[in-house]
Parts: C-alpha cells; structure tokens; sequence
C-alpha cells in the first residue's frame, strides 16, 4: 500500500544506521515551520485550481504528518496508527447524524452541532472560557477571528449592524498596514497585543 511504503521511508530516513543525516537531526519544533508552510501551500494550489500542483503539495502535507508520527513513535508518544485511530474516532463522535441515530437536516444543523462538540471536548479537557484553546502560534489575524467567533458564539460580543465591503475592508486593513510600517510599528505584534488585550477582556466578562 502506497501509505505502508511511504511509513516505510520516513522510518529509513530517520534511522539511526544509514539515515539522512539530515532528516536524523530534526525536531517537532524545527519540522513545525515546514508544516505550516505546506498547509499554504496547499492554499495556494487550491486558489490557483492547479491539481497537478494541489496533488504534489497535498503529498507534501502529509509527509509532514508521517515525520512527526515517526518522530512521535520513536520516544513512544504515539504512531502514525494512532493519529489515523483518533482522527476517524473524531468524525464518527462529531456526525452522529451518519454514525448514529441523530437528525441533521441542513449545513448550518450541522455546523452547530459541531461547535458545540466541540465545545464539550474543550469543557472535558478543563478548558473554563468560551475562547480557551485558540492556538498562539496562529497567525494574529486568523487568531483574532478566531477568537471573535468563538465569544460571538458565546453571546459575548455583538455583531456590526453596518455594511462593510470585502474591497472596503481590504483597503482598510491595507491602509492600516501602511500606516504602522510608517511609524515602524509591527501590525502582527499590534494585533496579537490587542487579541491579548481581547482575551483579558472577555475573560472579564466571563467571570462577571
């Protein structure tokens, strides 16, 4: 099977006696970034409707997740069997409209219903806030939609009654942009301080 022999590569690659010196020298943390840009990449092709594109970088994406798998499985965290167990026992929990004896008629049903089990799997792993578990490494602004959505969700933000257009707010958000690389300020840095300055706030609310 092609995935057997790709498991079997990875595991070559990172062996000990004859590996690629290189592929033995990295990390969860140094495979990271590579991660991340292969999930772009993935984006890229998909915008561009280049398939012959989208089926390398897909391939790309998931030799990311076979070399985390294998270094996982070397310090006996989990295996490549494992990530595959998990991933199939979440989508199973989450459509119980397929899996089981649910009724979901519509998207939208469903993409309620998915929030909240999700919701009740961050409240099972301890999670206390509505917006617990929004990752830090996101880019600032994915975060801060992220984290907006999440506390809309929970009834602790309001929605924008004014019209706004995409090619309007893109314009705005370029004018930002150019206004802080005048002053020499870092938009990134400025957005993940007022995503911080969001979650104090909503933390706040949340214990009144």
């Amino acid at each position: 099977m092609p995935v057997s022999r790709l498991l079997e590569i990875m595991a070559k690659l990172r062996d000990r006696d004859g590996g690629c010196p290189w592929d033995l020298e990295q990390s969860f943390a140094t495979i990271a970034p590579y991660t991340i840009e292969e999930a772009y990449e993935v984006d890229d092709a998909i915008r561009r409707e280049d398939w012959d594109a989208l089926r390398d970088e897909l391939g790309d994406l998931l030799l990311q997740v076979v070399f985390h798998a294998q270094m996982a499985r070397e310090v006996g965290k989990f295996t490549f069997e494992d990530v595959v167990g998990a991933i199939c026992d979440k989508l199973e929990r989450r459509h119980p409209h397929v899996f089981g004896g649910a009724r979901i008629e519509t998207a939208e049903a469903q993409t309620h219903a998915w929030e909240r089990q999700k919701t009740a799997e961050r409240a099972a792993r301890g999670a206390t806030s509505a917006i617990d578990g929004v990752p830090l490494a996101l880019p600032a602004l994915l975060r801060a939609r992220k984290l907006l959505s999440r506390a809309g969700r929970a009834g602790l933000t309001k929605r924008d009654a004014q019209p706004i257009t995409e090619e309007e707010l893109g314009e705005r958000l370029f004018a930002l942009v150019e206004r802080a690389e005048r002053a020499g300020i870092d938009p990134e840095q400025a957005l993940r301080d007022a995503n911080a300055r969001f979650e104090a706030e909503i933390h706040r609310r949340e214990r009144e």
